[in-house]
Formats: C-alpha cells, structure tokens, sequence
C-alpha cells in the first residue's frame, strides 16, 4: 500500500514539532520564536481542516509571542551600554 504525501497533515506535525521543540528551549526569546513559529503553522493547518477553535487559539498565541518579543526588544534597547 502507497504511502499518500498530505501536505496538510505534514503542517500539523510540523507545528506539533516546533511547539515541542520550543518548550525546551532556556532562551527565552528562542522560545518565543520556535513557537510562534509553530503557532503559525497551526494556524494554516487548523484554517486548512476547518478547525476554527485549533485556527483561532494559535493565532491568539501568535499575539502573545509577538507582544512579548516587541517588548523585549524594547527593554533590551533602553538598557545602558
């Protein structure tokens, strides 16, 4: 039996791969990074299915992580030299 290629069930391990991957990270700017990766992802995939609620969060969490990453960067930049 053909192994079928689904380009869309490969978004969804690859979003469940990123957001794993993130939860390991000690930097917490990669962290943030890996995951909004993986939240995007999701994001296509839960859009891709019809899974509104999976679409929905993820984007939510996509936010998140941008908020947090801009702040950050800001507070790094106001740091003295």
């Amino acid at each position: 039996m053909p192994v079928e290629f689904n380009l869309i069930e490969f978004v969804g391990y690859a979003a469940s791969l990123f957001v794993a991957i993130s939860l390991m990270m000690k930097n917490i700017v990669k962290l943030r990074w890996i995951n909004m990766t993986g939240c995007i992802l999701f994001v296509i995939y839960g859009a891709s299915i019809g899974a509104w609620p999976v679409a929905l969060m993820n984007g939510f969490c996509v936010g998140i992580n941008v908020f947090y990453l801009i702040k950050m960067g800001r507070e790094q930049s106001q740091q003295p030299a």
